[in-house]
């Protein structure tokens, strides 16, 4: 299994499947998604030109319900579209998807009644976490994943502080930071983090910027 960071919070994770998460200024369009998961609507996450350079006629996209229209207008059809709901389960071409609601708590651009959504996946025996835009919340620090991909960006999701101190609660092997370097967050707020991270957890960087 390989993951990327390809910019942002766009995420490409590479096992016998394909899966995109939050496609955002992709470079090359080869049309190879198997799966596409949207966290939420925004722009540099739902971006409508990234998910046509990577989707095809098979591709399966999960969305959350706000989606739905603009989803269809992409060309995909019914059959192909999972609609996410907060805590629920998904199987998606055999891999099991569990989904985290992600929202603030200290302002306003992710209320927790939209729905979002975070995602757990079940990939070669690990539990991968990709958070979405959220803050630490009672849900997200419940779970027990191998590999958790955070934002540490602020301004609309948990500062690096705030992000390392969910990564020390939860406690995975892995954590890789997000959602910095591109709209907001630096390349200081990624060693500010792994500076924070309990040095029993490995951090690494897999940006592609």
């Amino acid at each position: 299994m390989q993951i990327q960071v390809l910019c942002h919070s766009s995420i490409k994770i590479t096992t016998d499947k394909i899966i995109y998460l939050d496609p955002f200024k992709i470079k090359e369009e080869n049309h190879d998604a198997d799966i596409i998961m949207i966290t939420h609507s925004h722009y540099d996450h739902f971006s409508e030109k990234d998910i046509n350079k990577i989707k095809n006629s098979y591709t399966k996209i999960l969305v959350t319900r706000d989606l739905l229209s603009k989803t269809l207008e992409l060309g995909f059809e019914d059959k192909n579209i999972i609609i996410v709901e907060p805590n629920n389960i998904y199987n998606v071409l055999n891999i099991k998807i569990q989904t985290i609601p992600a929202y603030n708590t200290n302002k306003m651009f992710h209320p927790k009644d939209n729905n979002w959504v975070g995602y757990i996946l079940l990939i070669e025996d690990k539990k991968i976490y990709i958070a979405g835009d959220t803050d630490i919340t009672e849900e997200n620090k419940k779970i027990k994943v191998d590999i958790a991909l955070v934002p540490i960006g602020g301004t609309y999701t948990m500062t690096a502080k705030e992000a390392a101190q969910l990564v020390n609660i939860i406690k995975p092997k892995i954590a890789i930071p997000i959602h910095y370097a591109e709209i907001v967050g630096t390349e200081e707020d990624a060693k500010q983090f792994k500076q924070l991270v309990d040095k029993t957890i490995n951090v690494e960087y897999v940006n592609e910027h």
